[in-house]
């Protein structure tokens, strides 16, 4: 090998290069361990609050020393920006996938337009994308032009004063619509750097977020992240701050009176309607209907009064309350006084009053009712556009209170307002979102200077948390979150101590086979695969990749895939020693002869990896980076780093065996007549793929939430449950749920998709109270549902992790998964023709990934009822196929690369015997590879978490029968279709070698 000197000092300089990315996460890790250290010495154990206290203490310990040299220069902060990234599923945190809502957007450029055709069309484009897939802004247009003689440049649409600069009368739709996509682009991208610069204030490290495409969708994640509602609130929230003046409670309290006189008939009525209707239900009444008419008849049973009945507390005179009502019924009242025949009864100086919550105070269960000035347009007084500066801080009595200043219009039209309510007495009414945060009076006067505060029995991180999205300023549309993972840091700390058991596991297995089976050789191998490991975590933390779960599972499976260079190269050096040649040159000639195998099931892997990266999302991406990071690594450590040490050791005349005694003569005399068999593994493989494809048309598959959507929450209790009775609950309170074991026999998985449609923190809330009250009598006693919902590093009990995916992004993941599989299918046909030149070796490989496939399929499907652990078909199982689709042409390519060989240095033998002899030359290596992939993937599976056994289940299953296709399916589908030209081919040559002989 020329040039050892350069890999020599290549491989030291990578190294040390990847040590210095690696000592980052160590002093990160060696500072947030003393952290904690002092936080636990610091705060008791039998404080209230103890997680929070500490968390903060802990908090409070880094900030103060986070600038502070740690080693050589480098301080707590600068580690921690720069250490490998952990995600999610080892971390904790939250990760999000939030929609802006285009319909908004929208609705706002065509500055809320009523004209029918375009109302149709959004209503039109809801439906589309409720049955379908598809960007909504172009389901918009195809709906829109549904109607031929509509026009989007009408008045009352887009040819607005707004958009006059663009848009006129006579613009043709194709331009509109050019303009619209800009627009509609334009908003999202704002909408992303709101949440950006919030984000950015949030205080977590490592946050990522990024735009998905043009569909309106915005990634966000936030590894460690633990108060997941402060989390949605700061998403969500878009910030729609206004200035109201504000009706004094006692003027809108006879509208009360007289509302709830109106009510009493109103809800009898209801009542003798529902009550005469449910003796009639039909097939088309809904559950939901009829639980609805229950609920709205229990409230009418309360008493004799719809509102007055329900008011806990009437305001004080002469303050802006109207009436205090616990937050349960605040749903009921804002039905009753938003129905028309109600709002008909407010006197003429009145009738635009809205009607608006405030902010629900800490331990109460009460809100207050407010009655905003409104006007005709709807439109507030002054908005929070004016805001230029908003900070967290505290009024006189040291109250949490966040400060505001004011452009200059602001200030002015701010002064007017103040003095209007300073001189008649009365209040303005600061709301965020439609809440009225604080309605101050203006005992001294009115303001001048634009500044202002808004108070609200905050705390601290509250206060910050509204200050930031103000500076951030408003999101252009709503954003609703899509899909959700959220994942306690005690679920994640274990994914950790799993992760690492099976990679020490699988790692120390392999460094001892490849010992026992090649001795010396096998050490050598050994380093080298060390040296890989080091790289392949160097390069995660340089390149600032994130470590997942299955990150980890992809570094210990490449620790097995990388074995199969070596052995490659091993056998080949073998095979030339047998046949008398020197250790020199056996070891040249064993490189050289072994590459082409080495770089061809390299590259098909590889390509499966590059598709899992273009589809996946978040910890599949994980997978293949780390995936085609170990390909890299390993072919480099394989061909280059293993080389200079044999050839250093040979150097002095050192013999080096590649063998021990107890492997020296395994499989060397081997003659298995593959071809001869090839009918019986035809009917086997035929009657496993018609099991297969039976059970999958009768059975089906266990779909989870990501292509089916749903709700779905990891549950621990203090002690084991039964998961059927637990169901029967669930289902007694859903309509639909599932609960299953999920590991241990204390933790279930709960999927449910009650109200998957539904958007809003509202109907999350909702559906995690209910789960909590069915849950309650499992649980232990006191366990609060503050203890249930929220995970935390102390959490025994209650929801560990939770996710969820709507329908739409559902279908998009399912859509993205089949082109996955397609797409890998197609580029790895297209290789395998470009590098064998005939169409017989592509075919009998796509037919052996087939036949793969539908067995895994076939295995899921029939198995997936009565397994001990959870075996759902998501994007994880997506991966492992395409995963076991790498490997199963890895293994493919192998067998066809030493029959390519067999073909041009035997071309008189028979093509059977070609064939049956190239595949017998390969057994070493197929069953060394295979052992060493099979115990690696086994170690995963015992040790390595519930949250991936399914998917390494899949990969076990697809490394057995991928090694079993492509001895007894590949090879002889491509000798059936090949052997008739082969034969014709070898007639021929003995037909002309017949003739010279005569001549």
């Amino acid at each position: 090998m020329q040039n050892k000197g350069i890999i020599k000092l290549f491989a030291i300089l990578f190294g040390l290069v990847s040590i210095y990315q690696l000592s980052f996460t160590f002093i990160a890790n060696k500072v947030e361990d003393e952290a904690q250290a002092y936080a636990n010495q610091k705060i008791s154990e039998d404080r209230e609050d103890y997680a929070t206290l500490r968390d903060l203490e802990e908090r409070r310990y880094l900030d103060s020393i986070g600038s502070e040299e740690v080693f050589a220069g480098i301080t707590y902060n600068s580690a921690k920006a720069k250490e490998l990234n952990k995600g999610l599923d080892l971390k904790g945190g939250i990760n999000v996938i939030l929609q802006i809502s285009v319909k908004d957007i929208l609705r706002e450029l065509a500055n809320g337009s009523q004209d029918p055709a375009f109302t149709q069309a959004l209503e039109r484009a809801d439906v589309l994308q409720r049955n379908g897939s598809g960007d909504y802004l172009e389901l918009f247009f195809q709906a829109f032009e549904e109607n031929e003689d509509a026009k989007l440049a009408s008045p009352d649409i887009f040819a607005n004063q707004a958009l006059s600069e663009e848009i006129n009368f006579d613009t043709p739709n194709a331009q509109v619509k050019s303009v619209i996509t800009r627009k509609v682009d334009e908003s999202i991208t704002s909408a992303f750097e709101v949440l950006r610069k919030r984000i950015d204030k949030f205080g977590v490290t490592q946050p990522n977020i990024q735009r998905l495409g043009n569909s309106g969708r915005i990634l966000v994640e936030l590894p460690g992240a633990k108060d997941v509602e402060r989390v949605k609130g700061l998403l969500q929230s878009t910030a729609q701050l206004e200035f109201w003046d504000v009706y004094k409670g006692q003027e809108l309290f006879p509208f009360l009176g007289q509302a709830n006189e109106k009510l009493k008939t109103l809800v009898g009525e209801e009542k003798a309607e529902a009550q005469t209707d449910s003796t009639e239900v039909s097939d088309d009444d809904s559950i939901d209907d009829l639980l609805e008419n229950a609920e709205e008849e229990e409230t009418a049973e309360q008493g004799e009064n719809p509102i007055f009945d329900l008011i806990q507390a009437t305001g004080q005179q002469g303050g802006p309350v109207i009436a205090s009502f616990q937050i349960k019924d605040t749903a009921t009242v804002g039905k009753y006084l938003r129905m028309p025949q109600v709002k008909a009864l407010l006197p003429a100086e009145q009738r635009y009053a809205k009607f608006v919550w405030g902010k629900p105070m800490r331990d109460s269960e009460l809100v207050d009712l407010y009655a905003l000035k409104g006007n005709k347009a709807g439109e507030p007084d002054l908005s929070g556009s004016v805001i230029t500066d908003a900070t967290q801080t505290y009024d006189q009595l040291g109250r949490i209170v966040v400060s505001m200043n004011m452009n200059g219009k602001g200030a002015k039209k701010w002064e007017e307002m103040t003095t209007k309510a300073y001189q008649q007495g009365s209040q303005i009414a600061i709301v965020l979102d439609d809440v009225v945060y604080s309605a101050p009076g203006l005992s001294s006067g009115p303001i001048s200077g634009g500044r202002s505060q808004i108070s609200g029995d905050f705390t601290v991180a509250e206060g910050k948390d509204l200050a930031n999205v103000l500076r951030a300023g408003k999101l252009p549309a709503s954003a609703d979150i899509v899909q959700s993972e959220i994942v306690g840091p005690s679920l994640g700390q274990e994914a950790i101590d799993s992760g690492i058991n099976s990679f020490l596991i699988a790692l120390l297995f392999v460094l001892a086979w490849m010992i026992f089976y090649y001795g010396k050789a096998g050490l050598f191998a050994d380093v080298a695969l060390a040296v890989n490991i080091l790289f392949i975590f160097g390069i995660l933390a340089g390149l600032g990749a994130v470590l997942t779960l299955p990150g980890i599972a992809g570094i210990v499976l490449t620790i097995g895939m990388s074995v199969d260079a070596n052995v490659l190269i091993f056998e080949r050096i073998k095979e030339e020693l047998g046949k008398g040649k020197a250790q020199f040159e056996a070891i040249k000639d064993g490189f050289g002869n072994a590459l082409s195998s080495i770089l061809d099931a390299n590259i098909t892997t590889g390509l499966t990896g590059v598709i899992l990266l273009i589809f996946g999302t978040g910890p599949i991406k994980g997978f293949a980076t780390t995936l085609l990071i170990g390909i890299g690594t390993s072919l480099f450590t394989a061909i280059f780093i293993t080389r200079v040490f044999i050839d250093g050791y040979g150097k002095n005349g050192k013999s080096l065996a590649f063998s021990t005694g107890a492997t020296k003569n395994l499989f060397k005399n081997v003659s298995i007549k593959f071809i001869a068999k090839r009918k019986v593994a035809y009917v086997i493989s035929g009657i496993a793929i018609v099991a297969s494809l039976g059970s999958l048309l009768s059975v089906g598959l266990n779909q989870g939430v990501d292509f089916v959507g749903g709700r779905t929450y990891t549950v621990r209790f203090d002690q084991a449950v039964n998961p059927t009775e637990i169901e029967n609950d669930l289902v007694a309170e859903f309509g639909s749920a599932e609960a299953k074991t999920f590991g241990a026999d204390n933790q279930l998985k709960i999927t449910t998709k009650y109200k998957v449609e539904e958007e809003g923190t509202e109907v999350d809330n909702e559906i995690s109270e209910k789960l909590y009250g069915v849950l309650q009598d499992y649980l232990p006693a006191g366990t609060s549902y503050d203890d249930f919902a929220v995970a935390n590093e102390d959490s025994e009990v209650g929801v560990m992790s939770s996710m969820k995916v709507g329908p739409t992004i559902a279908d998009d993941i399912k859509e993205a998964s089949y082109w996955a599989v397609i797409g890998s299918l197609i580029v790895v046909f297209l290789y395998i023709l470009f590098r064998f030149r005939k169409w017989q070796f592509s075919l009998g490989a796509v037919a052996a990934v087939f036949h793969d496939v539908l067995i895994i399929l076939g295995v899921f499907s029939a198995t997936y009822s009565f397994m001990p652990f959870n075996m759902e078909i998501n994007q994880a199982f997506i991966a492992a196929i395409l995963t076991v689709v790498g490997y199963s042409l890895n293994d493919t390519v192998v067998v066809f690369d030493r029959i390519r060989e067999y073909f041009n240095e035997y071309t008189d033998w028979p093509f059977n015997k070609t064939i049956n002899s190239a595949l017998n030359s390969t057994i070493s290596r197929t069953v060394n590879t295979s052992l060493t992939t099979l115990i690696v993937l086994l170690a995963i599976f015992i040790f390595g978490g519930e949250s991936i056994r399914g998917f390494m289940f899949a990969l076990i299953i697809g490394v057995i029968v991928g090694t079993y296709s492509s001895l007894f399916i590949a090879t002889p589908i491509m000798y059936d279709t090949a052997k008739k030209k082969s034969e014709d081919l070898l007639k021929r040559k003995e037909e002309e070698k017949e003739e010279e002989e005569l001549v």
